[in-house]
């Protein structure tokens, strides 16, 4: 090497060895290294990291060697101001050479022979730059495995367990306890998995999704729980006003079958049936019991759904009856319309015509009317005047 040459090949060189300096630091400042250094590891991920380990135990002891070598051929160089022929040829053979020198691994007693020793093996910087790459994408590859299982699934734990904490100080305020044992014994095995083997454990996601719909259905219980206490005596007041409502309801039910049962010829089984005992009963029941409020928020949602299913029962049971005049005006006035019609078209006359009209005249016009009988008897009338056609 010429003197430009050693010293630009010694300035690359320089730079070469802080970068790779630099990238060892950061490699163990990595976040997900040192965790790894301190954690209790197990399975594939045991296995990766003590070889990962091993890798990285190469790479130190070759950047030594390499960072030895650079010293040596920078320690000729600093030597002379104009380095002569054999400095430059001291320094080519350090940096272009095979001068990385890397010990035999000493074997166990149990392996070694009395022959001759493992020879030791001699590397060139590039050889030894390739040699410590390869074993820094070893560790990435690692690294890279790992973080693909924590990155995701470690923040949806803390939230998880900061989510258990959360219902367990709900449960105190509530004074009841909130049996969270089966979650915690989830959240503390997957926890354990994703830790200790991220690599060859199941991917935790599925389980992980299981328990925050736990935890929902928890925080969704003990909210009820904890607005049914704060607010008991105003929702009471509100329950007995929709039993009221249900009692309105109920009597405008009945004021209508007695208004319609007159009208039109109803089945038994027309006749409004109140569910307002059933509901006292059980409010009656419920403002008396003394259990948890978790159970007794179960019940004013159970009472509330079936105030309003029995208001809105009620209600329209009025408006099936009070339709039953509807149809039957309906149908008067359709019958109108085709004697009209019949008028019109020469049929007034026709006895039959007439016959099939004063039939259903009087169905109509009867107190109770049959409907069903009424509707049978229009829609012949219809035929007749029409020709089968309308």
């Amino acid at each position: 090497m010429s003197r430009e040459g050693a010293d630009h090949e010694l300035h690359a060189r320089a730079e070469e060895r802080d970068r790779i300096s630099g990238d060892l630091l950061d490699l163990e400042a990595h976040t997900t290294y040192q965790l790894l250094k301190g954690a209790a590891l197990r399975g594939e991920t045991g296995r990766r990291w003590t070889a990962a380990q091993a890798f990285v135990a190469e790479m130190w002891a070759l950047y030594d060697l390499y960072r030895a070598v650079l010293r040596a051929a920078e320690e000729v160089r600093a030597r002379r101001g104009r380095p002569g022929p054999a400095e430059l040829a001291e320094i080519t053979a350090l940096l272009l050479g095979s001068s990385v020198v890397l010990k035999a691994a000493v074997k166990p007693v149990e392996l070694r022979t009395l022959g001759e020793a493992e020879p030791d093996e001699h590397l060139t910087l590039n050889e030894t730059v390739a040699r410590m790459d390869a074993a820094f994408g070893e560790i990435t590859a690692t690294l890279q495995a790992v973080d693909a299982v924590w990155n995701p699934a470690l923040p949806r734990l803390e939230q998880a367990e900061a989510a258990a904490q959360e219902l367990a100080a709900m449960s105190r305020e509530l004074g009841e306890r909130l049996d969270l044992g089966a979650v915690e014994t989830a959240l503390s095995r997957v926890r354990a998995e994703v830790v200790e083997d991220p690599i060859g454990a199941a991917p935790p996601g599925p389980e992980l999704d299981r328990i925050v719909a736990l935890l929902a259905t928890g925080r969704a219980d003990l909210e009820r729980a904890l607005a049914a206490k704060r607010d008991y005596t105003a929702r009471r007041d509100r329950l007995l006003a929709a039993i009221d409502t249900v009692r309105q309801a109920e009597a405008a039910a009945r004021m209508a079958h007695g208004q319609v049962v007159v009208k039109i010829n109803l089945p038994a089984s027309a006749a409004p049936v109140s569910r307002l005992p059933d509901l006292t009963t059980t409010f009656t029941r419920a403002d008396a019991a003394t259990d948890g409020w978790l159970a007794r928020s179960a019940r004013l949602d159970a009472l509330e759904k079936a105030a309003a299913e029995a208001a809105e029962h009620a209600r329209g049971k009025t408006r099936a009856l009070f339709g039953l005049i509807q149809r039957r005006d309906e149908l008067r006035g359709l019958l109108i319309a085709t004697n009209a019609k019949a008028a019109r078209v020469g049929l007034a006359e026709d006895l039959e015509a007439t016959r099939l009209y004063e039939t259903a005249r009087t169905l109509l016009w009867s107190a109770p009317c049959d409907l069903r009988q009424a509707a049978a008897a229009v829609d012949l009338y219809q035929n007749a005047i029409h020709g089968g056609s309308r």
